[in-house]
């Protein structure tokens, strides 16, 4: 099969590569917080030169809160993530805008604001309101811009990602478009899709992580993030975290998640392994998201299918309909 082109522009990059950017970047009291991960916030920075409206940016700064030795490591991680992002070229991934020095003295990372929220906030919002699963259609369009996306780092950078999750995707408007954020942990993959340097491991997130990064002598290759990927479509239609919710026979939606319930040895058990799904909530139109989910969440990671193979089959039947 022929590697999937994806349309790209190469002009900003190679703005990019031949001058510094010149930017001021505001303290974070004055700009929008959008989100926090390990370590690290997330601001909306609104540019507005001289009058103009640009496009905003997101820009994502090490928390001061952390200690001094925790800013450190996530420091080393964010100067990672720029490095890695500035090479990275495509409509599925967050795109690179500056790695600068804000206006507090601390380094930060402008990106392409890719949209309004994150898969996992609007999952939570869907969860809130009782909607119920997502529809199929939506599923398939998340799930087709991922694998091109992942695609693209597997085979055309050989880069892990290595924290596939609802968090880490983001999502503008009504799913008008869908992208792959986060690649600070990203690992690379040798000619045969595998993270062979030993002093290098894989992070990820715990509820999302495959079986073989659970093993001591598990082989991380580029199926490592086809099993999240599989997750995430498990997320959509189920609205939950992978293996929180084991044991819970509460009706209500809305209660937060309560640790004197939570069976600790029961999650642990659970963790790569495929979680299941309430079929009666799911008609025949989800079947085909079911399939997949189903395959990608494979614990032998070798049954699990390549991006480029789901690009393929989702394409395919992007193109019957």
């Amino acid at each position: 099969m022929e590697a999937f082109k994806s349309p790209s522009s190469l002009a900003y990059k190679e703005k990019c590569d031949a001058q510094p950017v010149s930017v001021t970047i505001p303290a974070s009291p004055f700009m929008q917080k959008l989100g926090c991960g390990t370590g690290v916030n997330v601001y909306l920075m609104k540019r507005s030169p001289r009058g103009l409206s640009h496009s905003p940016w997101a820009v994502k700064k090490i928390n001061s809160k952390c200690s001094q030795g925790q800013q450190s490591i996530y420091q080393q991680r964010l100067n990672e993530e720029a490095k890695i992002l500035k090479n990275l070229q495509h409509p599925n991934i967050v795109g690179y805008r500056a790695f600068t020095e804000a206006s507090d003295g601390s380094m930060c990372l402008a990106m392409e604001y890719g949209g309004e929220k994150s898969l996992d906030c609007l999952i939570e919002e869907r969860r809130a309101k009782h909607l119920g699963p997502f529809p199929a259609t939506t599923i398939f369009k998340v799930a087709l811009s991922m694998a091109r996306g992942l695609k693209y780092l597997h085979n055309d950078k050989k880069l892990l990602h290595g924290d596939i999750k609802s968090s880490n995707v983001v999502v503008k408007g009504d799913f008008e478009s869908i992208k792959i954020c986060d690649v600070g942990v990203s690992l690379p993959l040798d000619e045969n899709m595998t993270v062979s340097d030993p002093e290098l491991c894989y992070i990820g997130t715990e509820p999302w992580k495959p079986m073989e990064a659970l093993q001591d002598d598990g082989v991380i290759t580029d199926k490592a993030d086809i099993f999240p990927f599989g997750l995430t479509l498990w997320e959509m239609m189920t609205l939950s975290v992978p293996h929180l919710n084991l044991g819970d026979e509460s009706e209500d939606e809305d209660e937060s998640f309560d640790e004197d319930c939570f069976d600790e040895e029961a999650y642990y058990a659970a963790l790569g392994t495929r979680p299941a799904l309430n079929m009666e909530e799911l008609d025949s139109s989800y079947q085909r998201m079911i399939d997949l989910f189903s395959v990608c969440t494979s614990e032998d990671p070798k049954k699990r299918p390549s991006a480029a193979c789901i690009v393929e089959v989702l394409e395919a039947g992007l193109s019957q309909e």
